[in-house]
Protein backbone atom coordinates (compact mmCIF):
# COMPACT_ATOMS: atom_id res chain seq x y z
CA UNK A 1 0.00 0.00 0.00
CA UNK A 2 1.32 3.43 -0.92
CA UNK A 3 1.89 5.97 1.83
CA UNK A 4 -0.38 9.03 1.83
CA UNK A 5 2.63 11.29 2.49
CA UNK A 6 4.22 10.13 -0.78
CA UNK A 7 1.04 10.94 -2.71
CA UNK A 8 0.72 14.34 -1.06
CA UNK A 9 4.31 15.42 -1.65
CA UNK A 10 4.66 14.07 -5.21
CA UNK A 11 1.15 14.06 -6.61
CA UNK A 12 1.92 14.59 -10.32
CA UNK A 13 5.00 12.36 -10.26
CA UNK A 14 2.93 9.56 -8.71
CA UNK A 15 0.40 9.88 -11.53
CA UNK A 16 3.19 9.69 -14.10
CA UNK A 17 4.57 6.51 -12.52
CA UNK A 18 1.10 4.95 -12.32
CA UNK A 19 0.66 5.68 -16.03
CA UNK A 20 3.71 3.46 -16.69
CA UNK A 21 1.71 0.64 -15.09
CA UNK A 22 -1.21 1.47 -17.38
CA UNK A 23 -3.31 2.47 -14.34
CA UNK A 24 -6.55 4.02 -15.57
CA UNK A 25 -7.74 5.89 -12.46
CA UNK A 26 -5.22 8.66 -11.70
CA UNK A 27 -8.03 10.68 -10.12
CA UNK A 28 -7.80 8.31 -7.14
CA UNK A 29 -4.56 10.04 -6.17
CA UNK A 30 -6.37 13.39 -5.85
CA UNK A 31 -9.29 11.73 -4.05
CA UNK A 32 -6.96 10.18 -1.46
CA UNK A 33 -5.21 13.49 -0.74
CA UNK A 34 -8.53 15.36 -0.47
CA UNK A 35 -9.97 12.75 1.88
CA UNK A 36 -6.84 12.92 4.00
CA UNK A 37 -7.25 16.71 4.21
CA UNK A 38 -10.82 16.24 5.45
CA UNK A 39 -9.70 13.58 7.91
CA UNK A 40 -6.99 15.86 9.28
CA UNK A 41 -9.45 18.73 9.83
CA UNK A 42 -11.87 16.49 11.70
CA UNK A 43 -8.99 14.96 13.66
CA UNK A 44 -7.75 18.43 14.64
CA UNK A 45 -11.24 19.44 15.79
CA UNK A 46 -11.62 16.19 17.72
CA UNK A 47 -8.21 16.60 19.38
CA UNK A 48 -8.94 20.23 20.28
CA UNK A 49 -12.29 19.31 21.82
CA UNK A 50 -10.77 16.37 23.71
CA UNK A 51 -8.04 18.69 25.00
CA UNK A 52 -10.68 21.08 26.35
CA UNK A 53 -12.40 18.19 28.13
CA UNK A 54 -9.16 16.96 29.65
CA UNK A 55 -8.10 20.44 30.79
CA UNK A 56 -11.53 21.28 32.18
CA UNK A 57 -11.70 17.96 34.06
CA UNK A 58 -8.50 18.86 35.89
CA UNK A 59 -9.79 22.36 36.66
CA UNK A 60 -13.04 20.95 38.05
CA UNK A 61 -11.07 18.89 40.56
CA UNK A 62 -9.09 21.93 41.65
CA UNK A 63 -12.21 24.11 41.98
CA UNK A 64 -13.99 21.49 44.06
CA UNK A 65 -10.92 21.25 46.29
CA UNK A 66 -11.04 25.03 46.77
CA UNK A 67 -14.73 24.92 47.64
CA UNK A 68 -15.76 26.74 44.46
CA UNK A 69 -18.63 24.43 43.75
CA UNK A 70 -20.65 26.88 41.63
CA UNK A 71 -17.75 27.49 39.22
CA UNK A 72 -17.06 23.76 39.09
CA UNK A 73 -20.68 22.98 38.15
CA UNK A 74 -20.57 25.59 35.36
CA UNK A 75 -17.43 23.98 33.99
CA UNK A 76 -19.08 20.55 34.22
CA UNK A 77 -21.84 21.87 31.98
CA UNK A 78 -19.24 22.91 29.39
CA UNK A 79 -17.59 19.48 29.59
CA UNK A 80 -20.94 17.78 28.98
CA UNK A 81 -21.41 19.88 25.84
CA UNK A 82 -17.91 19.10 24.56
CA UNK A 83 -18.38 15.39 25.26
CA UNK A 84 -21.58 15.47 23.20
CA UNK A 85 -19.56 16.87 20.29
CA UNK A 86 -16.89 14.17 20.51
CA UNK A 87 -19.03 11.18 19.52
CA UNK A 88 -20.22 12.50 16.11
CA UNK A 89 -16.70 13.79 15.40
CA UNK A 90 -15.25 10.35 16.10
CA UNK A 91 -17.88 8.67 13.91
CA UNK A 92 -17.17 11.11 11.07
CA UNK A 93 -13.45 10.51 11.43
CA UNK A 94 -13.93 6.72 11.27
CA UNK A 95 -16.04 7.03 8.12
CA UNK A 96 -13.41 9.22 6.46
CA UNK A 97 -10.63 6.80 7.47
CA UNK A 98 -12.53 3.87 5.95
CA UNK A 99 -13.25 5.76 2.73
CA UNK A 100 -9.61 6.85 2.55
CA UNK A 101 -8.39 3.28 3.10
CA UNK A 102 -10.81 1.82 0.54
CA UNK A 103 -9.47 4.18 -2.13
CA UNK A 104 -5.83 3.83 -1.10
CA UNK A 105 -5.83 0.02 -1.49
CA UNK A 106 -6.96 0.39 -5.09
CA UNK A 107 -3.67 2.06 -6.02
CA UNK A 108 -0.95 -0.35 -7.23
CA UNK A 109 2.69 -0.04 -6.29
CA UNK A 110 4.71 2.49 -8.24
CA UNK A 111 7.04 1.00 -10.86
CA UNK A 112 10.74 1.63 -10.34
CA UNK A 113 12.88 3.66 -12.75
CA UNK A 114 14.20 0.53 -14.53
CA UNK A 115 10.70 -0.63 -15.53
CA UNK A 116 10.24 -0.45 -19.33
CA UNK A 117 7.25 1.43 -20.70
CA UNK A 118 4.79 -0.98 -22.35
CA UNK A 119 1.34 -2.50 -22.24
CA UNK A 120 1.66 -6.22 -23.03
CA UNK A 121 4.14 -9.11 -22.61
CA UNK A 122 5.45 -8.29 -26.08
CA UNK A 123 6.88 -5.09 -24.59
CA UNK A 124 8.96 -6.92 -21.97
CA UNK A 125 12.73 -6.60 -22.38
CA UNK A 126 14.93 -9.68 -22.70
CA UNK A 127 18.01 -8.93 -20.59
CA UNK A 128 19.78 -12.28 -20.93
CA UNK A 129 19.57 -15.69 -22.60
CA UNK A 130 21.42 -18.83 -21.59
CA UNK A 131 21.69 -22.52 -22.29
CA UNK A 132 21.31 -24.23 -25.64
CA UNK A 133 18.08 -25.24 -27.27
CA UNK A 134 18.34 -28.96 -28.04
CA UNK A 135 17.78 -30.23 -31.55
CA UNK A 136 15.07 -32.87 -31.36
CA UNK A 137 14.30 -35.42 -34.04
CA UNK A 138 11.02 -35.49 -35.94
CA UNK A 139 9.53 -38.02 -33.52
CA UNK A 140 9.92 -35.70 -30.50
CA UNK A 141 6.74 -35.31 -28.46
CA UNK A 142 5.24 -32.64 -26.17
CA UNK A 143 5.20 -33.39 -22.47
CA UNK A 144 1.57 -34.47 -22.30
CA UNK A 145 2.30 -37.31 -24.74
CA UNK A 146 5.54 -38.20 -22.96
CA UNK A 147 3.71 -38.27 -19.62
CA UNK A 148 1.25 -40.80 -21.03
CA UNK A 149 3.94 -42.84 -22.81
CA UNK A 150 6.01 -43.30 -19.65
CA UNK A 151 3.05 -43.40 -17.22
CA UNK A 152 4.18 -40.29 -15.34
CA UNK A 153 1.07 -38.09 -15.21
CA UNK A 154 -2.61 -38.90 -15.70
CA UNK A 155 -4.55 -35.81 -16.73
CA UNK A 156 -7.81 -37.65 -17.34
CA UNK A 157 -7.75 -39.25 -13.89
CA UNK A 158 -7.23 -35.81 -12.31
CA UNK A 159 -10.20 -34.56 -14.28
CA UNK A 160 -12.28 -37.45 -12.94
CA UNK A 161 -11.25 -36.94 -9.31
CA UNK A 162 -11.47 -33.14 -9.25
CA UNK A 163 -11.58 -31.41 -12.61
CA UNK A 164 -9.44 -29.90 -15.33
CA UNK A 165 -6.17 -28.46 -14.08
CA UNK A 166 -5.64 -31.05 -11.30
CA UNK A 167 -3.27 -33.73 -12.66
CA UNK A 168 -2.35 -36.97 -10.90
CA UNK A 169 1.37 -37.75 -10.79
CA UNK A 170 2.17 -41.48 -10.87
CA UNK A 171 5.19 -43.67 -10.18
CA UNK A 172 8.33 -41.93 -11.55
CA UNK A 173 6.30 -38.80 -12.26
CA UNK A 174 5.53 -38.51 -8.54
CA UNK A 175 9.16 -39.30 -7.71
CA UNK A 176 10.32 -36.55 -10.08
CA UNK A 177 8.08 -34.04 -8.30
CA UNK A 178 9.47 -35.06 -4.91
CA UNK A 179 13.06 -34.97 -6.19
CA UNK A 180 12.66 -31.46 -7.61
CA UNK A 181 11.11 -30.10 -4.40
CA UNK A 182 13.92 -31.56 -2.27
CA UNK A 183 16.61 -30.35 -4.66
CA UNK A 184 15.20 -26.82 -4.80
CA UNK A 185 14.95 -26.60 -1.00
CA UNK A 186 18.50 -27.90 -0.52
CA UNK A 187 19.78 -25.45 -3.13
CA UNK A 188 18.09 -22.57 -1.30
CA UNK A 189 19.09 -23.55 2.24
CA UNK A 190 22.71 -23.97 1.07
CA UNK A 191 22.53 -20.30 0.05
CA UNK A 192 21.50 -19.25 3.56
CA UNK A 193 17.71 -19.37 3.32
CA UNK A 194 15.84 -20.70 6.39
CA UNK A 195 13.26 -23.32 5.49
CA UNK A 196 9.62 -22.96 6.56
CA UNK A 197 6.63 -25.24 6.15
CA UNK A 198 3.69 -22.81 6.54
CA UNK A 199 -0.09 -23.35 6.52
CA UNK A 200 -1.62 -23.78 3.08
CA UNK A 201 -4.60 -21.60 3.98
CA UNK A 202 -4.52 -18.04 5.30
CA UNK A 203 -6.98 -15.63 6.85
CA UNK A 204 -8.17 -12.44 5.21
CA UNK A 205 -5.67 -10.27 7.10
CA UNK A 206 -2.74 -12.28 5.71
CA UNK A 207 -4.06 -12.17 2.13
CA UNK A 208 -4.57 -8.43 2.46
CA UNK A 209 -1.12 -7.83 3.93
CA UNK A 210 0.75 -9.23 0.90
CA UNK A 211 -1.57 -7.56 -1.63
CA UNK A 212 -3.64 -10.53 -2.84
CA UNK A 213 -6.74 -8.81 -1.50
CA UNK A 214 -8.55 -6.98 -2.86
CA UNK A 215 -6.58 -7.23 -6.15
CA UNK A 216 -6.77 -11.00 -6.77
CA UNK A 217 -9.90 -11.96 -4.89
CA UNK A 218 -11.42 -13.70 -7.92
CA UNK A 219 -8.28 -15.75 -8.53
CA UNK A 220 -8.15 -17.37 -5.09
CA UNK A 221 -10.12 -20.33 -3.78
CA UNK A 222 -12.14 -19.21 -0.76
CA UNK A 223 -13.30 -21.51 2.05
CA UNK A 224 -16.30 -19.39 2.95
CA UNK A 225 -17.40 -21.27 6.08
CA UNK A 226 -14.19 -20.33 7.92
CA UNK A 227 -13.26 -17.34 5.73
CA UNK A 228 -9.90 -18.86 4.81
CA UNK A 229 -8.14 -18.53 1.45
CA UNK A 230 -6.13 -21.34 -0.18
CA UNK A 231 -2.73 -19.84 -0.88
CA UNK A 232 -1.74 -18.95 -4.46
CA UNK A 233 1.94 -18.97 -3.42
CA UNK A 234 4.11 -19.52 -0.34
CA UNK A 235 4.88 -15.80 -0.45
CA UNK A 236 1.59 -15.12 1.35
CA UNK A 237 2.00 -17.14 4.58
CA UNK A 238 5.80 -16.82 4.80
CA UNK A 239 5.92 -13.03 4.39
CA UNK A 240 3.19 -12.78 7.05
CA UNK A 241 5.54 -14.40 9.56
CA UNK A 242 6.76 -10.83 10.15
CA UNK A 243 3.44 -9.02 10.05
CA UNK A 244 3.09 -6.44 12.89
CA UNK A 245 6.78 -6.75 13.72
CA UNK A 246 9.54 -4.24 14.44
CA UNK A 247 12.93 -5.71 13.57
CA UNK A 248 16.43 -4.63 14.50
CA UNK A 249 18.55 -3.32 11.64
CA UNK A 250 21.22 -5.94 12.32
CA UNK A 251 18.65 -8.72 11.77
CA UNK A 252 18.30 -7.74 8.10
CA UNK A 253 18.20 -9.30 5.60
CA UNK A 254 15.94 -12.16 6.62
CA UNK A 255 16.06 -15.02 4.09
CA UNK A 256 13.27 -17.60 3.97
CA UNK A 257 12.33 -20.47 1.67
CA UNK A 258 9.30 -22.75 1.62
CA UNK A 259 7.69 -25.53 -0.37
CA UNK A 260 3.90 -25.42 -0.70
CA UNK A 261 1.21 -26.52 -3.07
CA UNK A 262 -0.35 -23.48 -4.74
CA UNK A 263 -4.00 -22.99 -5.70
CA UNK A 264 -5.16 -20.60 -8.43
CA UNK A 265 -8.50 -20.45 -10.16
CA UNK A 266 -6.87 -19.03 -13.30
CA UNK A 267 -10.23 -17.76 -14.53
CA UNK A 268 -10.36 -17.01 -18.24
CA UNK A 269 -7.49 -19.30 -19.26
CA UNK A 270 -8.00 -21.27 -22.45
CA UNK A 271 -6.39 -22.80 -25.54
CA UNK A 272 -2.77 -23.88 -25.79
CA UNK A 273 -1.93 -22.03 -22.57
CA UNK A 274 -3.77 -24.67 -20.53
CA UNK A 275 -2.63 -27.84 -22.35
CA UNK A 276 -0.93 -30.42 -20.12
CA UNK A 277 1.14 -28.77 -17.38
CA UNK A 278 1.15 -25.32 -18.96
CA UNK A 279 -1.46 -23.90 -16.59
CA UNK A 280 -2.90 -25.65 -13.54
CA UNK A 281 -5.28 -24.90 -10.69
CA UNK A 282 -3.08 -26.81 -8.22
CA UNK A 283 0.69 -27.08 -8.49
CA UNK A 284 3.83 -27.31 -6.39
CA UNK A 285 6.34 -24.51 -5.96
CA UNK A 286 9.37 -23.60 -3.88
CA UNK A 287 9.64 -19.92 -3.00
CA UNK A 288 12.38 -17.64 -1.71
CA UNK A 289 11.54 -14.49 0.29
CA UNK A 290 13.75 -11.76 1.71
CA UNK A 291 12.99 -8.93 4.10
CA UNK A 292 15.64 -6.29 3.58
CA UNK A 293 17.05 -2.90 4.45
CA UNK A 294 15.65 -0.46 1.84
CA UNK A 295 19.14 0.77 0.99
CA UNK A 296 20.19 -2.74 -0.06
CA UNK A 297 17.01 -4.18 -1.59
CA UNK A 298 17.97 -3.72 -5.24
CA UNK A 299 21.37 -5.27 -4.63
CA UNK A 300 19.53 -8.18 -3.03
CA UNK A 301 17.14 -8.37 -6.00
CA UNK A 302 20.14 -8.87 -8.29
CA UNK A 303 21.44 -11.58 -5.95
CA UNK A 304 18.09 -13.39 -6.03
CA UNK A 305 17.96 -13.21 -9.83
CA UNK A 306 21.48 -14.71 -9.99
CA UNK A 307 20.44 -17.43 -7.53
CA UNK A 308 17.46 -18.51 -9.64
CA UNK A 309 19.57 -18.39 -12.79
CA UNK A 310 22.11 -20.81 -11.30
CA UNK A 311 19.30 -23.15 -10.31
CA UNK A 312 17.89 -23.22 -13.85
CA UNK A 313 21.38 -23.66 -15.30
CA UNK A 314 21.88 -26.71 -13.08
CA UNK A 315 18.82 -28.30 -14.72
CA UNK A 316 20.49 -27.90 -18.13
CA UNK A 317 17.59 -25.99 -19.64
CA UNK A 318 17.63 -23.15 -22.20
CA UNK A 319 16.33 -20.01 -20.53
CA UNK A 320 15.92 -16.28 -20.81
CA UNK A 321 15.45 -13.46 -18.29
CA UNK A 322 12.98 -10.66 -18.97
CA UNK A 323 12.48 -7.32 -17.26
CA UNK A 324 8.72 -6.82 -17.22
CA UNK A 325 7.18 -3.68 -18.66
CA UNK A 326 4.76 -1.58 -16.62
CA UNK A 327 1.63 -3.04 -18.21
CA UNK A 328 2.67 -6.66 -17.51
CA UNK A 329 3.74 -6.20 -13.90
CA UNK A 330 1.89 -7.37 -10.82
CA UNK A 331 -0.16 -5.05 -8.61
CA UNK A 332 2.35 -5.09 -5.74
CA UNK A 333 5.66 -5.08 -7.62
CA UNK A 334 8.09 -2.21 -8.16
CA UNK A 335 10.36 -4.25 -10.45
CA UNK A 336 10.01 -7.82 -11.71
CA UNK A 337 12.27 -10.19 -13.61
CA UNK A 338 10.64 -13.23 -15.20
CA UNK A 339 12.48 -16.42 -16.04
CA UNK A 340 11.30 -18.48 -18.99
CA UNK A 341 12.55 -21.87 -20.16
CA UNK A 342 12.24 -22.98 -23.74
CA UNK A 343 9.88 -25.84 -24.51
CA UNK A 344 11.48 -27.31 -27.61
CA UNK A 345 8.68 -29.74 -28.39
CA UNK A 346 6.06 -26.99 -28.12
CA UNK A 347 8.29 -24.36 -29.72
CA UNK A 348 7.50 -21.73 -27.09
CA UNK A 349 8.82 -20.08 -23.94
CA UNK A 350 7.26 -21.04 -20.58
CA UNK A 351 7.43 -18.83 -17.48
CA UNK A 352 8.87 -20.69 -14.48
CA UNK A 353 9.79 -17.89 -12.07
CA UNK A 354 9.13 -14.26 -11.21
CA UNK A 355 11.57 -12.43 -8.95
CA UNK A 356 10.26 -9.13 -7.61
CA UNK A 357 11.10 -6.22 -5.34
CA UNK A 358 7.99 -4.79 -3.67
CA UNK A 359 9.95 -2.06 -1.90
CA UNK A 360 7.81 -0.81 1.04
CA UNK A 361 4.42 -1.57 -0.56
CA UNK A 362 3.80 -4.88 1.19
CA UNK A 363 5.62 -3.75 4.33
CA UNK A 364 3.19 -0.85 4.76
CA UNK A 365 0.28 -3.31 4.73
CA UNK A 366 2.16 -5.80 6.88
CA UNK A 367 3.25 -3.11 9.34
CA UNK A 368 6.69 -4.69 9.17
CA UNK A 369 9.33 -2.16 10.18
CA UNK A 370 12.86 -1.90 11.51
CA UNK A 371 14.75 0.55 13.73
CA UNK A 372 17.67 2.18 11.96
CA UNK A 373 20.92 3.33 13.58
CA UNK A 374 19.35 6.56 14.81
CA UNK A 375 16.47 4.68 16.46
CA UNK A 376 13.95 5.82 13.85
CA UNK A 377 11.34 3.27 12.79
CA UNK A 378 11.13 2.70 9.02
CA UNK A 379 9.43 0.29 6.63
CA UNK A 380 11.47 -2.68 5.42
CA UNK A 381 11.52 -3.76 1.78
CA UNK A 382 10.16 -7.19 0.83
CA UNK A 383 11.25 -9.36 -2.10
CA UNK A 384 10.29 -12.79 -3.36
CA UNK A 385 10.87 -15.21 -6.20
CA UNK A 386 9.92 -18.66 -7.46
CA UNK A 387 12.76 -21.09 -6.95
CA UNK A 388 11.09 -22.80 -8.77
CA UNK A 389 7.52 -23.51 -9.92
CA UNK A 390 7.38 -27.20 -10.84
CA UNK A 391 4.80 -27.75 -13.62
CA UNK A 392 6.53 -25.99 -16.49
CA UNK A 393 9.96 -27.08 -15.23
CA UNK A 394 8.72 -30.68 -15.45
CA UNK A 395 7.27 -30.00 -18.91
CA UNK A 396 10.58 -28.59 -20.12
CA UNK A 397 12.65 -31.35 -18.51
CA UNK A 398 10.58 -34.02 -20.23
CA UNK A 399 10.58 -32.30 -23.60
CA UNK A 400 14.15 -30.98 -23.77
CA UNK A 401 15.83 -34.08 -22.34
CA UNK A 402 13.90 -36.68 -24.35
CA UNK A 403 15.75 -39.17 -26.52
CA UNK A 404 14.67 -42.15 -28.61
CA UNK A 405 15.41 -44.40 -25.61
CA UNK A 406 13.86 -42.33 -22.81
CA UNK A 407 14.25 -39.10 -20.85
CA UNK A 408 17.61 -38.08 -19.40
CA UNK A 409 17.78 -36.71 -15.86
CA UNK A 410 20.14 -33.71 -15.31
CA UNK A 411 23.22 -34.64 -13.29
CA UNK A 412 22.34 -32.30 -10.40
CA UNK A 413 19.00 -34.06 -9.97
CA UNK A 414 20.25 -37.68 -10.21
CA UNK A 415 21.07 -38.03 -6.46
CA UNK A 416 17.51 -36.97 -5.63
CA UNK A 417 15.73 -38.93 -8.35
CA UNK A 418 17.84 -42.07 -7.96
CA UNK A 419 18.34 -42.74 -11.66
CA UNK A 420 19.98 -41.15 -14.69
CA UNK A 421 17.00 -41.57 -16.99
CA UNK A 422 13.36 -42.47 -17.31
CA UNK A 423 12.81 -45.42 -19.66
Amino acid sequence: MLQVAVLRQNREWVKERLAVKQFKQPELVDAVVELDDKRKKVQALYDDTQSKVNSASKDIGKLMGQGKKEEAEALKSNVAGWNAELKPLKEKMQLLEKELHDKLVQLPNLPGPLVPVGKTPEDNVVVKEGGEKPVLDAAAQPHWDLAKKYNLIDFELGNKITGSGFPVYINKGARLQRALVQYFLDFNTAAGYTEYLPPFMVNEASAYATGQLPDKEGQMYHATEDDFYLIPTAEVPVTNVYRDTILKEEELPLKMTAYTPCFRREAGSYGKDVRGLNRLHQFEKVEIIQIANPEKSYEILDEMVAHVEKLIQSLELPYRILRLCGGDMGFTSALTYDFEVYSTAQGRWLEVSSVSNFEGFQANRLKCRYKDGSGKTQLVHTLNGSSLALPRIVASLLENHQTAEGINIPAALVPYFGATEIK
